[in-house]
């Protein structure tokens, strides 16, 4: 669009990103004689709704497997994306960056464009016990956000922070119906991940001498034969006895500068 063809991945990172969140969850079951843990059951996590994660969960070639074989899982899914004019930023500005391959390059991004991201999570049960120890795994973290950090970016490599807000919980339980149903309980529960969504990288050279020449201008602005008597060389992130001010200025490499005497305010760096 617009000339420019790109393609940072975003939605993907941010569906990888609230997944992982929840991929190490564990329920325990106990001896009812002495309390002690007879097994360690760590809950799947799966991608879609939880009808569609139950059908899959039962093709195979016991057609008849209970739901109670398969709990408990849970499943989360994307439910929609907006603008967020809360956390608008300055379409000006730009985040810097250096480019991995070429330290000669500089890369800079525009400021993003804040997006909300609204997810659900489903914890599916066959008992109330199950189901709030897998919730109570949860919702301590989030104070009503838990903030992580993601690279959205690799080239030049940009991280940032992104809360993660939980949202109301509800509780489903089909304990009724026919004597010969199964009893499903679902917790739902709805996040909003504060993410972003990036422009192209622009590639620029990098800076690294100011050649200046100052001369003298007559009444009528024009430039006064021969008065160009005075040099000045300014070398960014150099002090005046060449000392780097930053480690950035000592990764930039000053042996390809050419030193012509054709006067200019800034010399071709290339």
């Amino acid at each position: 669009m617009f000339g420019y063809r790109f393609f940072h991945n975003s939605v993907s990172r941010y569906v990888s990103l609230f997944g992982t969140l929840f991929n190490e969850i564990y329920i325990e079951r106990l001896d009812p004689t002495d309390n002690s843990i007879t097994r360690l059951i760590k809950v799947p996590i799966v991608w879609g709704p939880r009808d569609k994660a139950l059908a899959r969960a039962n093709s195979d070639p016991d057609l008849n497997r209970p739901w109670s074989a398969i709990l408990p899982f849970m499943s989360f899914k994307l439910h929609s994306f907006y603008y967020d004019g809360d956390r608008h930023l300055n379409k000006l500005g730009r985040v810097p960056g250096i480019n991995a391959a070429n330290k000669n390059i500089a890369t800079n991004v525009y400021n993003p464009v804040p997006y909300n991201f609204n997810f659900e999570l489903q914890v599916n049960v066959k008992s109330m016990a199950d189901g709030v120890k897998i919730v109570e795994q949860i919702v301590p973290w989030f104070t009503p956000d838990f903030t992580t950090t993601i690279r959205i970016i690799d080239d030049p490599e940009i991280l940032i922070d992104i809360p993660v807000i939980l949202n109301p919980v509800d509780l489903n339980d089909t304990w009724e119906g026919n004597l010969e149903d199964e009893r499903l309980i679902t917790f739902t529960l709805s996040f909003q991940l504060k993410g972003f969504f990036y422009g192209p990288v622009r590639k620029d050279k990098i800076i690294k001498v100011a050649k200046i020449r100052a001369g003298l201008l007559d009444s009528n602005g024009a430039v006064v034969a021969n008065s160009f008597d005075t040099t000045y060389t300014i070398t960014p992130g150099l002090t005046a006895n060449g000392t780097p001010t930053s480690n950035a200025s000592i990764s930039l490499d000053y042996s390809d500068i050419d030193w012509d005497d054709d006067y200019g305010f800034i010399e071709d760096i290339e």
